[in-house]
């Protein structure tokens, strides 16, 4: 039998990041996935995939609405090879793929493919079509990651009635895609079909879209998106979902009590996710769940058996990558003897719709409700020359920032690549720096970054200069 100081059930970001974290330290380790492919949801049917279609429709949209615009005449007509598109996408997760094969070689990680269950706290059984394997481990880190969630009355067929999986890997672009849910998910996917001509109905249970983030981000989206052509009914709560044929009906009640019928060829259904812990056999082990079907950790993310670890999205807590990662690197030091720590409160969110939002930090309804006196600056993507100069001009930074203090207290952004400009607040941050900080950091003109320091610059006694 096979004995190893940790064992990771599981190969998504969180966990292979921990396995590499652990080699590095100097830690015998074994990584256990149940698919072919290591990678996890993220890799393969997640953030890579999802970002390459974006990416490739926003090429497209580009080409029929902005090349015009730009000088750039494109004789004939532009025309969408959806096999193409799919089949790049497909290319992109295997090379990002077979990178992590390379990372778990390079750092001498034994790999194991099969379905790993614990027998008990030490000793991990790995099921696959060659039989059954047992291994020994020191400690255990669960990084079993999550899968779609549904409404109990709908059934999911894969075909029609569909997940964020399903949606990746269509044979025919969607000429009415329904959206259940006005999350991050169903805002990416659905953009992607209405580029490439569906029309898209997003559906959404609450009084507004991406609810998780600042009000004045939700609203800018919605008013973007809407322009782009897709429709929104909010406060809208889906009763039934039905199929007939290549037809799928979705019944919803809006808030004034009045039923509302949809009708489309696919429907995405998009209501979160859930822990995934099937299989895993933590009765074995002992390990205790939550009542929402999470593994329960301590502050050291230790379950209650104390060589059993958990991260990721199988735990509490938002369900990104980038988090999974961190608790990834933090339990290997902290198996390691190190005392490691995460700031949950900085891990930025991210939402790669174009424009693209992001948000570190509280919002300004988190800061309301706890009574804490704030001050607001706010500045638009249109007033700064570089977005001007690309044609991107919709969006804002906004920096909240204690009353008292200057201290930054939260960063928001919409517009042409937050995702990357987010971490400049995520470091200022980190610094506990202040908005007067941040405003006196030189800028590169032109760049979409000088929004933030014209955003910082606004909430230090109105300072901005270019409104």
């Amino acid at each position: 039998m096979s004995k190893y100081d940790v064992a990771i059930i599981g190969s998504g970001p969180g966990g292979y990041v921990a396995a590499i974290r652990c080699a590095q330290l100097g830690l015998k380790t074994a990584i256990i996935e149940k698919y072919n492919t290591l990678g996890g949801t993220c890799l393969n049917v997640g953030c890579i995939p999802s970002k390459a279609l974006l990416d490739s429709s926003h090429h497209y949209e580009d080409a029929i609405k902005h090349f015009e615009a730009h000088g750039i005449d494109i004789p004939g007509e532009v025309k969408i090879n959806f096999k193409k598109m799919i089949e790049r996408k497909a290319s992109v997760v295997e090379q990002t793929t077979k990178g992590i094969d390379f990372l778990m070689n390079k750092n001498k990680v034994d790999v194991f493919t099969g379905v790993g269950s614990f027998k008990d706290a030490t000793h991990v059984v790995i099921t696959s079509e060659k039989g059954e394997e047992t291994i020994e481990a020191t400690h255990t880190i669960i990084a079993t990651g999550s899968k779609p969630s549904t409404l109990p009355f709908i059934t999911l067929d894969k075909e029609r009635v569909i997940t964020s999986t399903e949606a990746l890997t269509l044979s025919e672009i969607p000429k009415h895609l329904i959206v259940i849910g006005g999350g991050v998910i169903g805002l990416e996917l659905g953009q992607v079909y209405r580029r490439l001509g569906a029309e898209v109905s997003v559906i959404e249970f609450m009084d507004r879209i991406i609810p998780t983030m600042d009000g004045s981000q939700s609203k800018e989206l919605t008013k973007v998106m809407k322009k782009q052509g897709v429709k929104f009914f909010l406060s809208h709560k889906v009763s039934a979902v039905s199929r007939k044929g290549k037809e799928v009906n979705v019944t919803a009640t809006d808030k004034k009590g009045n039923e509302v019928s949809f009708t489309g060829d696919y429907c995405l259904v998009s209501v979160g996710r859930r822990p995934y812990t099937d299989g895993l056999g933590l009765d074995n082990a002992g390990v205790k769940v939550t009542e929402r079907g999470k593994v329960a950790v301590n502050e050291h993310l230790q379950t209650n058996i104390s060589n059993i670890y958990a991260i990721g999205d199988v735990i509490k807590g938002a369900m990104l990558a980038h988090k999974a990662e961190e608790e990834g690197v933090f339990v290997a030091e902290t198996i390691a003897g190190q005392k490691p720590h995460i700031d949950y409160n900085l891990i930025p969110g991210v939402v790669y719709t174009w424009p693209e939002v992001a948000s570190v930090g509280k919002t300004e309804e988190q800061l309301k409700e706890a009574g804490m006196a704030y001050k607001v600056g706010q500045f638009p993507m249109r007033a700064l020359g570089r977005s001007r100069a690309s044609g991107d001009t919709d969006g804002f930074v906004k920096i909240l920032a204690d009353k008292e203090t200057d201290e930054v207290l939260g960063v928001h952004m919409v517009g042409a690549r937050v995702a990357d400009l987010i971490a400049e607040g995520v470091t200022a941050m980190e610094f506990r720096a202040s908005a007067e900080d941040i405003a006196r950091m030189s800028h590169a003109h032109p760049t979409y970054a000088e929004a933030v320091k014209e955003a910082a610059l606004a909430a230090t006694e109105d300072r901005a200069l270019h409104v």
